[in-house]
């Protein structure tokens, strides 16, 4: 019986051995390649290269991304096609709170703090701008709300008797929240649902107007470049509502359970909001395409990642810069 129980207790060490070696050996370190949702707005581009740079030459693994809009790359994460979404807005989407719920994602720590989302309208439509010469064309207008009121002002060219809302593109989450929310307002009957193409779109949709002095209605968002170069004024919604974000790096739970020293990476990544918004304004302004932003942004300021990473790693991406 003594004989027995020696060999049982041998094999189960053995067999625990084995497991903690299994795991040991980590995500990276067994030739798994570590996917990441390529996103398509600013702030979540630059996050996701600074990311993959710190994956890849720190911690030695093998990255890539995958294209698509924001509920299909919260689709993928759910399924473990891919392990990261470096910029989840938790809670504001379906297909995000159901995988949540389902224990097949995970939210970790805090690399954007800051920021809001809302509608919009230039400062000069409410307040006018002695400079340019424009008068105050909305002087009452204070909240989503009082839009009921503006459908003329904020004239829809190809519908004349509608006022056109500039909604998200088509296939971002804050679309759908969009259109809910004129009809929850009553504005749907009195404004156009429009969705420019893409993000640059509403961009430039945004900047055109504001240099020519126009009214514009439209959704946006910080941290972003724009919000740098045009000052506008977030309508007040309903009371209750808060718009302030909480943005978590997004995980397959598969990746959470099998990657546990970079999960205890990503719970540390902060981009502090004001030294974000820089780097995206020059992102636009010098035309720095967003890998290459992510090397600079390494390079000029690791007082900021490296207390993300271990001193190794913090090492290696140093040398590799």
């Amino acid at each position: 019986m003594k004989t027995k129980k020696a060999l049982l207790t041998t094999l189960l060490s053995v067999g625990l051995l084995a497991s903690g070696a299994s795991q040991a050996a980590g995500w990276c370190e067994s030739g798994k390649e570590v996917k990441f949702a390529e996103l398509n707005w600013e702030s979540a581009m630059l996050l996701t290269d600074v990311l993959k740079v710190v994956l890849d030459k720190g911690y030695g693994c093998k990255v890539d991304s995958l294209p698509g809009n924001s509920i299909t790359m919260e689709n993928a994460l759910s399924s473990n096609d891919i392990q990261i979404f470096a910029e989840e807005w938790v809670g504001r989407s379906e297909v995000w709170n159901k995988a949540a719920a389902a224990g097949k994602v995970v939210g970790v720590g805090a690399p954007i703090v800051g920021a809001i989302e809302g509608w919009y309208v230039p400062r000069y439509v409410i307040e006018g701008d002695a400079k340019r010469k424009l008068a105050a064309k909305a002087p009452d207008l204070k909240s989503i709300g009082d839009l009921a009121k503006y459908q003329a002002l904020f004239k829809d060219a190809e519908e004349p008797g509608k006022g056109r809302f500039y909604n998200c593109p088509a296939g971002w989450t804050c679309e759908l929240e969009n259109s809910e929310m004129l009809k929850s307002y009553g504005l749907e009957d009195k404004y156009t649902n429009f969705r420019p193409g893409t993000g640059p779109a509403l961009d430039a949709a945004i900047l055109s107007s504001y240099k020519r002095g126009e009214p514009i209605l439209a959704y946006y968002w910080s941290p972003t470049p724009l919000m740098g170069e045009v000052d506008m004024v977030r309508l007040e919604e309903k009371a209750g509502v808060n718009k302030t974000i909480d943005i978590k790096v997004g995980l397959s739970k598969a990746f959470h359970e099998q990657a546990p020293e970079l999960v205890a990476v990503l719970e540390k990544v902060n981009l502090p909001i004001d030294l974000l918004n820089q780097n995206l304004a020059r992102m636009t302004k010098d035309r720095i395409e967003s890998p290459k932003l992510a090397k600079i942004f390494l390079k000029e300021h690791p007082e900021v990642w490296h207390q993300w990473v271990s001193a190794d790693a913090a090492k290696k991406v140093d040398a590799s810069l």
